[in-house]
C-alpha cells in the first residue's frame, strides 16, 4: 500500500504560478510511477502529467505543456507540479495518483485505471 498527501493549493491570479507536492508513504521501496489528474466543477477527471520512477519518461496533457512541470525527488519519496502561466480553466482538484513499477511500457500513463493509489485531492483555484 501506498498512502499520498498533496499540499500547496490554493488561490492565485490568472498569469501567476503554483507548486503542487504529494509525499508518499507506505511500500515505496520497490519503485513507482506518479503523476497528477485533476477535476474541474461538473467536468470529468483529467490526466495532466506523469513521470516514471527515474524521471526519464514525463508526459503531460496537451493542454499543459509547456506550463506545467512534473518532477520528482525520490530520497523524499515527492513528487512536484510547478503551475507556471495559470489561466482560469485550470481551476481544479488536483490528485496525486501512484502505481508499483518503474516506467509505463506502452501503458496508458494518461488513463485513470492505470493508477492504484489516489491522494485525496488539493483545491487549485485561477481567479481571472
Amino acid at each position: 500500500q501506498v498512502q499520498l498527501v498533496e499540499s500547496g493549493g490554493g488561490l492565485v491570479q490568472a498569469g501567476g504560478s503554483l507548486s503542487l507536492s504529494c509525499a508518499a508513504s507506505g511500500r515505496t521501496a520497490s519503485g513507482y510511477v506518479m503523476g497528477w489528474f485533476r477535476q474541474a466543477p461538473g467536468a470529468e477527471r483529467d490526466f495532466v502529467a506523469a513521470i516514471s520512477w527515474t524521471g526519464g519518461s514525463i508526459y503531460y496533457a496537451d493542454s499543459v505543456k509547456g506550463r506545467f512541470t512534473i518532477s520528482r525527488d525520490n530520497d523524499k519519496d515527492t513528487i512536484y507540479l510547478q503551475m507556471n502561466s495559470l489561466k482560469v480553466d485550470d481551476t481544479a482538484v488536483y490528485y496525486c495518483v501512484a502505481r508499483e513499477g518503474l516506467g509505463f511500457y506502452g501503458g496508458a500513463y494518461y488513463s485513470q485505471a492505470e493508477y492504484d493509489y489516489w491522494g485525496q485531492g488539493t483545491q487549485v483555484t485561477v481567479s481571472s
